[in-house]
């Protein structure tokens, strides 16, 4: 048995409060200590759903709230922390001449990630922490936020509760999905790298 196999098992036995609560930690915590679970605790709780134990409604909000919360923690770690951070080298990938860069390409199309940023696995800390850097409006920022966790777990409740039992299906089709994200954000990052290079070798 895996540890995530030994995590399920206890929260299948566990009263439904603290469900709620495991539900709202994992997907809290996934915005400060990526990678988390959170994802397929979250399905397991819609496995619960279908079988009555736990509520649909009640389970979306506790990990809505819980991803929305992360990020505006790491938001505000951003905001205020942000160039301290890089500037100490915690981002070796990241030299900081092009952190102005980044903070352009925020500015510009800083609210369309946030509100994808639920469906992009693997990069939800490092949005959530360059749109503190960015400064975008925090009062719009949140709100986009809460809208994409909320769309986002709804559909892992959804598809937990619908395939019941065999709810780690979910799990495949989730690896496989995070696959597509990540070979599409190099394709992308490819494509504004080599468009970059070659207008740089032609001016």
């Amino acid at each position: 048995m895996t540890q995530i196999d030994g995590l399920i098992a206890a929260l299948n036995n566990t009263d439904p409060l603290y469900l709620y609560l495991s539900i709202f930690f994992f997907a809290f915590i996934e915005n400060l200590f990526p990678p988390s679970p959170s994802d397929l605790v979250i399905a397991f709780g819609g496995s619960l759903v279908g079988v009555g134990k736990l509520d649909p409604v009640l389970t979306v909000f506790w990990a809505t709230l819980g991803g929305t919360l992360g990020f505006a923690v790491v938001y505000f770690i951003g905001f205020f922390f942000g160039k301290e951070i890089l500037n100490a080298g915690k981002f070796r990938f990241l030299p900081l001449d092009k952190v102005t860069k980044v903070e352009h390409w925020f500015t510009k199309y800083g609210y369309g990630l946030v509100v994808a940023n639920r469906f992009l696995s693997g990069t939800r800390a490092v949005i959530s922490f360059f749109a503190g850097i960015s400064k975008l409006p925090f009062s719009i920022t949140l709100p986009l936020c809460a809208v994409s966790a909320l769309l986002w777990d709804s559909l892992l409740v959804f598809g937990g509760a619908m395939l019941g039992r065999n709810w780690r299906l979910l799990e495949h089709y989730l690896d496989i999905y995070g696959l597509i994200v990540v070979i599409l954000i190099i394709a992308v990052s490819a494509f504004f790298l080599l468009r970059y290079l070659y207008k740089r070798t032609h001016d």
